[in-house]
């Protein structure tokens, strides 16, 4: 019959796109290792969210004083014209690395006493204990810069409730001493005191760890971190990272709290400065106003003078005109020479401001030339003298200096050439006063003397109270907008986050694996993986038992297999409906041994059998026999007895099988020349009296791939069944039965796939609902049924 015409050729599929079920469920069938993987991986995850340090985010948020990106509003700008309040312009960006300067944080370290730090050993972790939280605290009675270059551990293990122990680095005891006992130590003097006597336990241990200030210092200013809440407004978020909330909460405070104090200071140094400069004035001024003083009581005592009368009211008056111009511009002139000589005792320092000269632009200068200090002062806090910026400013300082002291010389000239005229004009009008005694005119003298420091001196009086009046109204540069607090739940690690990727690790590591697995094999499995290759008509599959070494099939057996092989045996019976001949000759066979041929051969012999049907089976594997391993007959001579021995007739070879009520003719002993036996022409004659005397002559032949005995017979048979074993053939040798196939050098070739496993809900599912399999009753262990 020719193969194309192959009534069971309506098995076949169009090819068909990829089968993402298909896919999905190779997958769900290892489900169990799935969620085993999972819940191992979610394990591990809540070991290392239990045994993993916490770490917690805590914030501050503050108002800089940033007068031109809109910052704190000045309550005392009424005082702008005493010049009170700084006109100075700061930048967000300046202040903000003030508060990350090395500095600053050192002096944190120190307020807060960071580089010792107190540890709790648990069963798994040691954890941080801070400030009230460790039962102990140690007070070293000397801070200084060997103590701040400390780097060194310790242990203080509490023997009682008012006595510890000193254990060093290598856990050696060292000493044991009292609470509060001075203890002289390497480090210093020290002593260790309880934080709360009824909470102490006499059975504790604290590890004491020493870090140099320094690495401390660098340690926060690397985790701290500050943002701009808003692009034009001055707030500004402080946040820390640390282990202990409270620890990061104090270092945040402390941090805008010295920033402030230090900011303060700044503010305070031009006031300071001028309030000195005005002190020591005043002393030098006092003198010069008792030696006036004391000129005019010695005056009136040598002349006998009490009162002199004015002379006539219009010359007087004019004079005493001219005689305040003169006072003023003296006044005005000693100013200029006193700040003169301050700017050249001070060449690098603050000058006086506001200190009432006629010249605005004096003044001007002078409050630009101080804040211009003070700002290169503030930077050289955090930079060193080679900055661009300090260069810039000093340079922009020494040339304010040289127009102020140009501005002071010209103005110093002007009021010389003032005084010179206002002079003049006063000689011209004493010419006048002929008649006046030479008393008045010398009393005038040391009266206009008095009144000439007695001006000045009120002067500097009013302006140290302005001066201290600035002083108190100074503000600091951080306005606190809410103060550092942080949330109860650690930003690290976090939980969901780490399940969820414990979750998807656990679901990744076996789908990994079973990729890997489904990638690298090369097996065959499924009936698609045999019609990807091979177009061969199907018979059926055959369920997976363990019994593959005995008959499954009988007249009473209702199993999965047993159906499979009555379902193969409608399948034979349809596949051979168009051969013409009473009996029909099945050869059965596979690419290499162990796929369960001489299985099928045995089994399809007896499911015919139970049709009523004469069968004969032939064991034509004469190079590695296996029938006897599943019948168990006694017989004395084989098929190769019979094609040696041309005496012996057909009759003496074949034996009945009573328990499945069929004929076998056995394989024999094994021969040395397998081939040349079946070619010598006895093999027809077993073929010739199996045709005459039954329905149906099954032959169990050699592998194809091992030996070539199986094409020499192939010819002579009706149907040609190819059995595959499934999960044990190689895909790669599906080109031997498919390049029989193509080529047609076998006769009506269909295919069995063997040994499906039915668990993984592959095939057709033969036998659902039809009872159970041989060996399915078995009792399986508890692991063998989970996994």
């Amino acid at each position: 019959m020719n193969q194309n015409e192959n009534p069971l050729n309506y098995l076949f599929f169009d090819e068909e796109p990829i089968d993402y079920r298909e896919k999905i469920e190779k997958y769900v069938y290892h489900w169990k290792w799935f969620v085993v993987g999972i819940i191992v991986a979610l394990a591990c995850a809540y070991v290392y969210l239990r045994y993993t340090p916490r770490e917690y985010l805590v914030t501050t948020t503050i108002l800089v004083d940033d007068m031109k990106n809109g910052g704190l509003p000045s309550e005392l700008m009424a005082f702008e014209d005493l010049g009170l309040i700084s006109a100075r312009r700061k930048t967000v960006d300046n202040e903000m690395g003030l508060l990350k300067s090395r500095s600053l944080m050192q002096k944190v370290v120190k307020e807060v006493g960071l580089n010792v730090t107190y540890y709790e050993e648990g069963r798994v972790q040691t954890s941080e204990v801070f400030q009230q939280k460790s039962p102990v605290k140690i007070n070293f009675f000397s801070k200084d810069s060997t103590f701040y270059a400390l780097d060194t551990t310790f242990r203080i293990r509490l023997t009682s409730k008012t006595n510890f122990t000193l254990i060093n680095k290598l856990g050696i005891d060292v000493s044991s001493h009292a609470f509060g006992e001075k203890i002289l130590t390497n480090m210093g003097a020290l002593t260790v005191t309880p934080t709360n006597l009824k909470k102490l336990k006499g059975d504790e241990e604290v590890i004491t760890v020493i870090k140099p200030l320094k690495a401390i210092a660098n340690s926060y200013r690397s985790s701290l971190k500050m943002d701009l809440l808003y692009e034009k407004a001055s707030l500004i978020e402080l946040s820390l990272k640390t282990k202990v909330k409270l620890k990061g909460q104090i270092i945040l405070d402390n941090l805008v709290n010295l920033y402030n104090k230090n900011a303060v200071e700044d503010k305070s140094l031009i006031a300071n400065n001028t309030n000195d400069f005005i002190n020591r004035r005043l002393e030098v001024i006092e003198k010069d106003l008792s030696s006036v003083d004391k000129g005019v009581e010695d005056f009136k005592i040598t002349n006998k003078l009490t009162n002199i009368a004015s002379e006539a009211t219009l010359v007087l008056q004019t004079n005493s005109e001219i005689e305040k111009k003169i006072i003023e511009l003296n006044t005005q002139l000693k100013l200029a020479n006193y700040v003169t000589d301050y700017m050249a005792e001070h060449m690098d320092g603050l000058i006086p401001s506001n200190l009432g000269l006629a010249d605005a632009t004096v003044s001007v200068s002078g409050v630009q030339l101080n804040k211009l200090v003070i700002e290169r002062n503030r930077l050289l806090k955090s930079s060193k003298p080679q900055n661009p910026i300090i260069v810039n400013l000093n340079s922009q300082i020494k040339e304010l200096r040289g127009s102020i002291a140009q501005s002071l010389a010209n103005l110093t000239s002007s009021l010389t050439i003032s005084l010179n005229d206002a002079v003049y004009q006063e000689n011209r009008m004493s010419s006048k006063i002929t008649s006046a005694p030479k008393q008045e005119r010398e009393f005038r003298d040391i009266q206009r003397q008095q009144q000439i420091i007695e001006t000045l001196y009120l002067y500097l009086l009013q302006k140290r109270e302005e001066n201290a009046i600035s002083l108190a109204a100074t503000l600091p540069n951080a306005k606190i907008i809410d103060k550092a607090d942080g949330s109860d739940s650690p930003i690290s690690p976090k939980r969901n986050v780490v399940y969820m990727a414990a979750a998807m690790l656990g679901f990744m590591v076996p789908f990994l694996f079973f990729y890997l697995v489904f990638l690298l094999d090369n097996k065959v499995h499924t009936l698609k993986d045999i019609e990807a290759v091979l177009k061969a008509p199907f018979l059926g599959e055959i369920p997976k038992t363990a019994m593959d070494h005995k008959i499954v099939v009988n007249d009473t057996e209702r199993g999965i297999v047993a159906e499979a092989f009555r379902m193969l045996r409608t399948n034979i019976t349809f596949m051979l409906s168009n051969v013409k001949k009473e009996a029909k000759t099945i050869f059965i066979t596979s690419t290499i041994s162990e796929e369960g041929k001489t299985f099928i051969a045995i089994n399809t012999a007896a499911v015919l059998a139970l049709s009523n049907k004469k069968v004969l089976l032939v064991g034509a594997d004469i190079r590695k026999p296996k029938i006897n391993d599943y019948l168990k007959v006694t017989y004395d001579k084989g098929l190769t007895h019979f094609l040696m021995d041309n005496s012996l007739a057909i009759e003496d070879v074949i034996v009945h099988n009573k328990e499945s009520n069929f004929d076998v003719l056995h394989s024999g002993i094994i021969a040395p020349n397998p081939s040349e036996l079946l070619m010598n022409g006895r093999f027809e004659e077993v073929l010739a009296y199996g045709k005459a005397n039954y329905d149906y002559v099954i032959i169990d032949t050699a592998p194809i791939k091992i030996v070539t005995d199986t094409l020499l017979l192939s010819n002579i048979a009706d149907l040609f069944v190819y059995v595959i074993r499934a999960n044990y053939l190689d895909k790669r040798l599906l080109e031997i039965p498919t390049k029989l196939y193509n080529e047609k050098r076998v006769n009506n070739m269909a295919v069995i796939l063997n040994a499906v496993d039915i668990d993984r809900g592959v095939g057709y599912g033969y036998g659902y609902g039809y009872g159970y399999a041989y060996g399915e009753n078995e009792q399986k262990p508890w692991w063998k049924k989970l996994f």
